[in-house]
């Protein structure tokens, strides 16, 4: 059966089975084919915890835009010190950065919508795309709470883009059930959650959120009607 059709019987078969054994599954069904992608955050500290705590034979990757947190780099070290399992680091090509500040200097995505999404495109497509090749099952850390844009999310849903299967294992997660687990488990956690940042990416496009804002209010606070999204996941609308 091709990828695609798998994607609704994955849904259909196995809503009433635990994360650990869902991840389980797929490790089975695609050994060797199975992929995370963590940017640290308090969704996907729980799912690392999860993988490498039950020795699960998932890769698990990260991206490095260049233009991280001091913060962000110190929970990737101490995740390192605590699994003694191995996160595998993709950057984007050095070529379109160099050629993309050059000529339009180190804060171009300020200046239009345009911009922003040729950055995140250098800088975060392009590595993702590296990342997920040759894999079957992409694993992500979205939460349909997260904003309106990832309120109509399947657990497995068919990424058209990238030719896989992403499954989203926290879809139907509360933030506050995310973040009992991490305190509950002891998972390191980035430390920016405790000053108001729910949603933690390049430290420029960055800022936290006061309260009653929106989850997504501090990703790209300067931009109206953009969705809020980077590129890396084609939502529905």
């Amino acid at each position: 059966m091709e990828l695609q059709q798998l994607t609704e019987q994955y849904n259909a078969q196995h809503s009433e089975k635990t994360m650990l054994e869902k991840l389980q599954f797929l490790v089975e069904q695609h050994p060797g084919k199975v992929v995370f992608t963590t940017s640290f955050g308090y969704e996907d500290q729980v799912i690392t915890d999860i993988i490498f705590a039950n020795d699960l034979d998932i890769k698990v990757v990260t991206l490095d835009t260049g233009r991280l947190f001091p913060e962000t780099y110190k929970v990737y070290r101490s995740t390192l010190e605590r699994y003694k399992k191995p996160i595998r680091v993709y950057y984007p090509p050095t070529e379109e950065v160099e050629a993309l500040v050059t000529e339009k200097g180190p804060f171009s995505f300020y200046e239009s919508l345009e911009n922003r999404k040729e950055c995140c495109y250098i800088r975060k497509v392009i590595p993702l795309k590296r990342a997920l090749a040759e894999n079957e099952i992409w694993i992500t850390g979205l939460r349909a709470s997260q904003s309106n844009n990832r309120s109509g999310m399947q657990e497995f849903e068919w990424d058209e883009g990238n030719g896989i299967i992403k499954f989203n294992p926290l879809m139907d997660w509360s933030l506050e059930q995310t973040i009992e687990y991490v305190k509950a488990n002891r998972v390191p956690y980035n430390v920016l959650h405790d000053k108001g940042f729910v949603s933690i990416g390049c430290q420029p496009c960055t800022r936290a959120i006061q309260p009653g804002e929106d989850f997504r209010a501090g990703r790209w606070w300067w931009e109206q009607g953009s969705g809020k999204e980077c590129g890396l996941h084609s939502l529905k609308k």
